[in-house]
């Protein structure tokens, strides 16, 4: 399985951005899709979650909506009024099945930059 994630790059507070990550390869069904982001110096934290629903940390709720196309099998985060606090590397996250029967497997995408900076 593989995670191909883009769109991020550097915008001004209070911009958007939107990032996208496709999953691609051996999946029978995809379980959960999520965000999280890493800033320098700092642990890696989950952004947005979307199984069924969605859940967001505290940190960008009413700013960040995730959501998915589960044809294209891909996940998108859109991103707006943007903090220079929200700098970091996004990283998509999936757990798949890779048949019916199969145990649950997870994946990590390679990571986008945001960089919110005037």
């Amino acid at each position: 399985v593989q995670l191909q994630a883009s769109g991020g790059g550097l915008v001004q507070p209070g911009g958007s951005l939107r990032l996208s990550c496709a999953a691609s390869g051996n999946i029978f069904s995809i379980n959960v899709m999520a965000w999280y982001r890493q800033a320098p110096g700092k642990q890696r934290e989950l952004v947005a979650t979307i199984t069924s629903g969605s859940s967001y940390a505290d940190s960008v709720k009413g700013r960040f909506t995730i959501s998915r196309d589960n044809d294209k099998r891909t996940v998108y985060l859109q991103m707006n009024s943007l903090k220079p606090e929200d700098t970091a590397v996004y990283y998509c996250y999936v757990v798949v099945r890779t048949a019916s029967n199969s145990p649950l497997y997870n994946y990590w995408g390679q990571g986008t930059q945001v960089t919110v900076s005037s």
